[in-house]
């Protein structure tokens, strides 16, 4: 089996911009659920957070959104491309603010998975 290590340096160039990179991207996935009264207000507050998120250059996507008025539930659905990045979301003043307030009112289900192998869901 021929490695990079075996090719000269032009052809170990190319062969490795034509091999799929490996990264690692954290999803966080789930649904958190708040008083059906709650829940347009909490999912405003939640929103509120994304230009935050986008100024944080490790974040690829953050979405609240209601899942279920009647019953309150929330689809919650972020990606980042490190720890790092997340963790630098989650300590944020207005972050830690709506954890605080609305932590003792809902029910979360959200988990964080680690993701590898992205592609398209078609292929």
């Amino acid at each position: 089996m021929r490695t990079n290590m075996d090719l000269p340096q032009d052809e170990a160039a190319t062969a490795a911009d034509t091999q799929p990179s490996v990264r690692t991207a954290l999803i966080v996935a789930g649904r958190v659920s708040v008083p059906a009264s709650d829940v347009e207000t909490f999912v405003a507050e939640a929103q509120a957070t994304y230009p935050i998120a986008a100024a944080n250059p490790g974040n690829v996507l953050i979405s609240f959104c209601v899942e279920d008025a009647a019953a309150g539930t929330v689809t919650v659905l972020e990606q980042w491309a490190s720890q790092e990045a997340l963790d630098r979301h989650l300590a944020e003043p207005e972050v830690q603010a709506l954890f605080a307030k609305w932590g003792p009112h809902m029910r979360n289900e959200v988990r964080k998975f680690d993701a590898l192998n992205e592609r398209d869901p078609r292929a």
